[in-house]
């Protein structure tokens, strides 16, 4: 799947703009990655091909994953993308929902560390 692709995915599931949900899959994509250990980002990035150099360049190397609390990672896309947190929370929840039916339920990218039902809630409150 490429960005354009989730980025679409996005917008056919909230009420944002394409423009609004290209720039909230790429600020999505970017707060994810930037929690992940490596062998995580290894695994994300060979089931999204398209995106693996880009979300490789943005990554710190890091062996363990940096995990963000569900809250502080929702303010970050918020103010990134300068949408409400309703919309940010929204709108993250659509691309993990996406990004966790292209991956396979075993296969979605959760930072190890993070509380593992705050992002699963999220994807599944975008359903």
């Amino acid at each position: 799947m490429d960005q354009k692709r989730l980025a679409r995915a996005v917008a056919e599931r909230t009420r944002l703009s394409r423009e609004e949900s290209a720039d909230l899959t790429r600020a999505v994509l970017e707060g994810l990655v930037g929690q992940l250990s490596d062998g995580e980002a290894r695994r994300l990035a060979a089931d999204l091909p398209d995106l693996a150099e880009q979300l490789q360049a943005r990554r710190r190397r890091r062996k363990q994953a940096h995990p963000v609390r569900l809250h502080d990672f929702i303010r970050r896309v918020s103010e990134h993308t300068g949408l409400t947190d309703d919309d940010a929370r929204a709108g993250a929840g659509a691309v993990l929902a996406v990004l966790y039916e292209a991956m396979g339920e075993e296969d979605h990218p959760q930072p190890t560390g993070a509380p593992p039902a705050e992002y699963t809630e999220v994807a599944g409150e975008a359903g």
